[in-house]
């Protein structure tokens, strides 16, 4: 029998961070996902998680965790297909290793990722952007970070994660103004800023403490964390939602800063490939969310559509011909 340690600890410290390079957000996710199954199986089998062998993660063992997940920690069926992934990821890299676990192993990979229905994409409008950037104390160092933050976000449409990890040096406010974000996939990417969030920034960073290179640092000089941004988010939302009452139906969440950008680009009339580039998305096909979700274009395209009922003329397509204007005219 073949001890899961070991091969766990190869996994995280090669595979992982070696060989591919994985982010440390990415790290973290997986690792917390071995952290759940590890546990669960320690409670399922009697056995301390450095003594389990890799045999025992069998199919059944592996399909229970997942029930577990929704069933008992009442995960969605996305953060179930997450954890799947990371398990997933594991065993193909013990494939190689340990091919006398091929027949587990194959079974394992064989458990398919769960359909479930895809929740409507929530979006800010224009006028409850205005209510949220509006929410911040910006007389507080704290809630004229909040603004400047709000702004980006809603202009740039920059993941929360690259949001907290920007510099100084990252913001570019002179002629040509942009900021340059490491996104997914650790692929660079330029987005420029209009003149209103430029004149903000501008300003927001001419009275940070000397010393700083953090954008948005904390009270006391580092990186936000991701649930402070949702946490100040969260609070910003309340306060905004008592003057924009529409909001109150609405869970917002940093990435619905990302959608409401992104949808302000498509209302803009930006084509979606130009979209896709802005956000950092590998293809146009996770931008086509957005045109499904905008009911504005749907309408418009409708009258575009001619009544069935209306008569449609035919075309002469000698009345338009020069030639034959021309040689009547001889």
């Amino acid at each position: 029998m073949t001890l899961l340690a070991p091969t766990l600890q190869a996994f995280f410290t090669t595979r992982m961070t070696s060989q591919f390079g994985a982010s440390p957000h990415t790290v973290a996710a997986y690792r917390d996902t071995w952290r759940l199954l590890l546990t669960y199986l320690a409670d399922a089998t009697g056995t301390p998680p450095e003594n389990l062998d890799l045999a025992a993660l069998t199919p059944d063992q592996v399909s229970g965790f997942l029930t577990h997940l929704e069933v008992v920690r009442g995960n969605a069926v996305s953060t179930r297909n997450t954890r799947l992934a990371a398990i997933h990821a594991f065993f193909g890299y013990a494939a190689y290793r340990h091919p006398e676990h091929a027949a587990t192993i194959s079974q394992v990979m064989a458990i398919p990722a769960k359909r479930h229905h895809r929740t409507d994409l929530t979006y800010l409008t224009p006028p409850e952007v205005a209510a949220l950037l509006a929410a911040p104390d910006q007389t507080t160092r704290a809630g004229r970070r909040d603004h400047a933050l709000l702004q980006l976000a809603v202009t740039a449409g920059l993941r929360v994660s690259e949001l907290t990890s920007l510099n100084l040096e990252d913001l570019h406010l002179g002629a040509g103004a942009h900021v340059v974000c490491r996104g997914k996939g650790r692929k660079n990417r330029v987005t420029p800023l209009d003149a209103q969030t430029v004149a903000i920034l501008r300003a927001y960073i001419a009275v940070l403490p000397p010393g700083t290179s953090i954008v948005f640092p904390t009270r006391t000089g580092t990186r936000m964390s991701r649930d402070a941004v949702a946490a100040r988010l969260t609070e910003h939302a309340a306060t905004a939602g008592t003057v924009c009452t529409t909001m109150a139906s609405k869970r917002i969440t940093p990435h619905v800063l990302r959608h409401s950008a992104a949808m302000r680009l498509l209302a803009a009339g930006i084509d979606s490939t130009v979209i896709a580039l802005w956000l950092g998305h590998e293809g146009p096909v996770v931008t086509h969310t957005y045109v499904q979700a905008d009911i504005k274009m749907k309408r418009e395209c409708m009258k575009l559509l001619e009544q069935p009922s209306k008569p449609r003329r035919k075309r002469n397509p000698m009345r338009f011909s020069r030639l034959l204007s021309f040689l009547e005219a001889q």
